[in-house]
């Protein structure tokens, strides 16, 4: 069996519009999921924009996270909205809670970009959320880059967006 090739600069979507940025993480996902990452990490202040009820992105996410050692993080600040944005994935998410990891930065680290990145080199970055405008790369030293530059927003964050709250 031969290992999956990283796909061709060329071969990455573009991202102009917000159709473009779903389509763009559908296709990052199934890309980093065929590349075998250990982990991928999606990274913006709310979630409620993104493809997270998208059939494609569940059904890709779903076979990968039974592998051993594999970890879906979600870096953010609000959380809140995808409980009414993506029902789906609310109901996905408690069976993959043992896999699934959600942290919040303090707030004096100011606006997180938004970007989906993995330890294959495969980035997807938006640069203007806005007109949702960015670019999908394969580029190694880049996504090595935004892996340092998100892991010092790790370092210092909290947990959150827990599956179970626990009550007294």
């Amino acid at each position: 069996m031969s290992e999956p090739a990283v796909p061709n600069e060329s071969d990455c979507p573009p991202i102009r519009s917000r159709g473009d940025f779903l389509a763009a993480v559908a296709w990052v996902v199934q890309q980093t999921v065929a590349l075998r990452a250990r982990q991928i990490v999606c990274v913006a202040d709310s979630f409620d924009e993104w493809p997270l009820d998208d059939a494609a992105v569940l059904d890709a996410l779903t076979p990968w996270l039974r592998l051993p050692q594999r970890r879906l993080v979600l870096l953010g600040r609000d959380f809140e909205s995808i409980r009414g944005a993506h029902p789906r994935f609310m109901a996905w998410r408690k069976d993959w809670s043992h896999a699934l990891d959600a942290w919040t930065p303090p707030e004096e680290m100011g606006p997180l970009p938004t970007l989906v990145l993995s330890d294959c080199p495969i980035t997807l970055q938006v640069m203007d959320t806005l007109q949702w405008r960015g670019r999908v790369s394969v580029e190694g030293r880049k996504a090595y880059l935004l892996r340092e530059q998100i892991d010092a927003y790790l370092q210092r964050s909290e947990r959150a967006f827990p599956v179970h709250h626990l009550g007294l």
